[in-house]
C-alpha cells in the first residue's frame, strides 16, 4: 500500500509540475482547446487534485469579476488571517495545495488560478501582462473581500505579481513571501535570464521532451510510471503553442523592466518580506535572493533550500511550511509604518 501512495503521489507531482511550468491552460473563453476530451488521463489528474484539496481543507468557487471568471481554493476559518497564494507561469491553484494543507488549519487561504491559467476564463484578446494580472487581482481581491491585512505570497512569476501587488498597495499588505521569485536582476547568470526567450526550450513539444524539462525545473524529479507519464506528455504536447504564447509575455515584463526599474519598484514594499529559494535553482540562480533581500526595506535574511530546484513548492512542500508559519504568526503582530505615519498625520 506503501508504494502505491508514493507512485500516486509521484503521479500527482508530476501532474502538477506540468501545470506549473510548461502549460498555459485552456481557458480563453473565445478559444476552445484542441485537446480531445477522449483522454483518460486529465480526468484522473482532476479526481485526485480533488483529493488534494479536500485533505488540504480547500473547497472551490468561481466568481465574476469584470470579463474575468475567476476560479478559486477556498480554505480555512474567514475569521482568520487571509493568505493569497499566488503560482507560477503557466500554473494552477492546485500547485499550492501540498502547502496549503499545513496552512489551513490556521489560516483563511484564498488559491485563484489566474487570468488564462486553469479553470479562470477570459476573453481571447485578453492582457496576460503582470501589470494587468495585479490589477484584475486586485480587483478579485476586492470583490472577495479579502483586502484588508492581506498576507500575500508568490512563486515565481507569481512572485513577481506579489511585489507588483505589494508595492501598489502598502496599506493592505500584511506580509509578503517570495519563493524563487521572478525578477529583473544584476546577478542572474543563467541562460534563461540571459536570454528569456530559452525559457522555450522548457516547452513539451514532442515526444521524450518530459524527462528533460523536468530535471531542469527539480533537482531530484518523481519516477513516474511510464504509461502516465506518456499520457501526460501527449497532453502538454497539445498545449505547446498556448505555454509559447505565455512565455512571450514573460519576454515582454523583460522589455518593461531593467535591473534599475525593477529595483525601483522593489524598494517601495514595505511589508515585512520572507524570501526562500531552492539552492539548486537552474532558471534563477540562488545568488540572486541575496540581491533581492538588498532591495526589500524589511525583508529577512533569505532561507535557501539545499537539494532543492525551482519548485519548492512541489518538491519540499513541508520545509516551505515549517519556514513560512513562523514568519506568519511573527508578522500578524507588526504594525504597517504608512498607517502608523497616517495616523500622526491626522
Amino acid at each position: 500500500m506503501k508504494g502505491h501512495h508514493s507512485r500516486v503521489f509521484g503521479f500527482f507531482k508530476l501532474a502538477t509540475i506540468c501545470c506549473m511550468t510548461f502549460t498555459a491552460n485552456h481557458t480563453l473563453a473565445a478559444n476552445p482547446s484542441p485537446i480531445s476530451k477522449n483522454l483518460a488521463v486529465p480526468s484522473i489528474v482532476q479526481n485526485y487534485l480533488s483529493q488534494e484539496r479536500k485533505a488540504a481543507g480547500l473547497v472551490t468557487h468561481s466568481v465574476q469579476v469584470g470579463n474575468v471568471n475567476w476560479s478559486y481554493s477556498e480554505g480555512g476559518q474567514r475569521s482568520k488571517p487571509t493568505i493569497l497564494l499566488i503560482h507560477g507561469l503557466g500554473g494552477t491553484r492546485d500547485n499550492w495545495n501540498r502547502v496549503a494543507h499545513y496552512l489551513t488549519p490556521n489560516y483563511h487561504v484564498i488559491i485563484p488560478d489566474l487570468p488564462a491559467n486553469g479553470d479562470t476564463h477570459v476573453p481571447v484578446d485578453f492582457d496576460v501582462s503582470v501589470p494587468n494580472v495585479t490589477e484584475q487581482l486586485r480587483q478579485f481581491v476586492l470583490k472577495i473581500d479579502i483586502e484588508d491585512k492581506l498576507n500575500v505570497a508568490g512563486h515565481s512569476l507569481g512572485g513577481s505579481i506579489a511585489t507588483v501587488y505589494a508595492s501598489q498597495y502598502p496599506f493592505d499588505t500584511q506580509s509578503l513571501f517570495l519563493l524563487n521569485s521572478a525578477g529583473i536582476y544584476k546577478q542572474a547568470n543563467t541562460s534563461y535570464t540571459r536570454d528569456p526567450y530559452k525559457l522555450k526550450n522548457l516547452i513539451v513539444s514532442k515526444p521524450g521532451d518530459l524527462d528533460d524539462v523536468m530535471h531542469k525545473l527539480m533537482q531530484n524529479p518523481p519516477n513516474v510510471p511510464t504509461q502516465l507519464k506518456e499520457a501526460q506528455e501527449n497532453i502538454l504536447i497539445a498545449r505547446a503553442p498556448f505555454t509559447s504564447k505565455m512565455i512571450d509575455q514573460v519576454v515582454t515584463l523583460n522589455r518593461i523592466y531593467t535591473p534599475e526599474t525593477f529595483a525601483r519598484l522593489t524598494r517601495t514594499v514595505e511589508a515585512p518580506t520572507l524570501i526562500l529559494w531552492g539552492k539548486q535553482d537552474k532558471i534563477f540562480n540562488v545568488e540572486v535572493a541575496g540581491e533581492l533581500k538588498s532591495l526589500l526595506k524589511r525583508a529577512e535574511t533569505p532561507v535557501i533550500l539545499n537539494n532543492v530546484g525551482h519548485m519548492p513548492i512541489l518538491e519540499a512542500e513541508q520545509q516551505v511550511a515549517d519556514h513560512y508559519l513562523p514568519f506568519l504568526a511573527k508578522s500578524q503582530k507588526f504594525k504597517n509604518p504608512l498607517v502608523d505615519k497616517l495616523i500622526q498625520l491626522n
